[in-house]
């Protein structure tokens, strides 16, 4: 059935989140092993008010940054299927809530990778807006800077992702909410879909007739709407689904 929609659409839109890189060992924020259910004050660190306001939870957030898996993983088989599906001439858009670069890294046309959260990849400076190459900055911090600040004003530094109490980048979730009206299945990919307005494409896409097919390993939110859920292990069943498509 998902195999059929999926092999009859002309353009299908994907929208991805922290389950499709579990499987290359970067843990989610909200599952039974999450980082935010195993550390709920891990959460500070992703508010922007709190991160702003105490240098501790500054210095704790560039200590996991250096640390974090991304910098080791690889994409795995999820990803690649969905470079598969691009180059088969199906893709519309990847649309992700992950901040991890991995799509690219698998071969995804970055021109087709909606990074609605942003990147960890890259600094910003929240005061001046300088972007720097994340390494750069955190070359910085293994030579001992706890908290660097920016070298162009001296502002405070963080990860250019949207973090709790920012908005988000108005072109970027405009891209997104055209690439999840202008398809005919969007496939929402280990996603939780309790964060919005990310979650809300998913109705978007229902709205101008979209397929909804659901690939989550918990229940969400969108599941009464969905045509399709499947909760078997996404770097499993995602190079099988999308090869009926290719």
């Amino acid at each position: 059935m998902i195999g059929e929609w999926l092999r009859h659409a002309g353009a299908v839109t994907v929208l991805t989140g922290a389950g499709i890189s579990t499987e290359s060992g970067i843990p989610d924020f909200r599952g039974p092993q999450g980082v935010w259910t195993k550390d709920p004050k891990a959460a500070a660190m992703s508010t922007i008010g709190t991160y702003v306001a105490d240098p501790e939870v500054r210095r704790r957030a560039w200590r996991s940054r250096r640390d974090h898996p991304a910098w080791g993983a690889e994409p795995n088989a999820g990803h690649r299927a969905l470079v598969d599906l691009e180059r088969a001439g199906r893709l519309r858009a990847i649309i992700t809530q992950n901040i991890d670069g991995l799509h690219q890294k698998a071969g995804s046309d970055p021109g087709r990778v909606i990074e609605v959260h942003g990147t960890m990849l890259d600094a910003e400076c929240l005061v001046c807006g300088l972007r720097t190459p994340m390494p750069e900055v955190l070359a910085r911090v293994d030579l001992g800077e706890d908290d660097p600040p920016c070298l162009t004003c001296g502002g405070i530094q963080k990860s250019a992702t949207i973090s709790f109490g920012q908005t988000l980048k108005p072109e970027v979730f405009a891209a997104a909410e055209r690439a999840a009206r202008d398809c005919d299945v969007f496939l929402a990919v280990g996603s939780s879909l309790g964060v919005e307005p990310a979650a809300g494409l998913c109705l978007d896409a229902v709205n101008d007739g979209a397929r909804l097919v659901i690939v989550n390993a918990q229940e969400t939110p969108y599941d009464r709407l969905a045509d399709a859920i499947v909760r078997e292990p996404i770097g499993e069943v995602l190079p099988t689904l999308l090869s009926e498509a290719c």
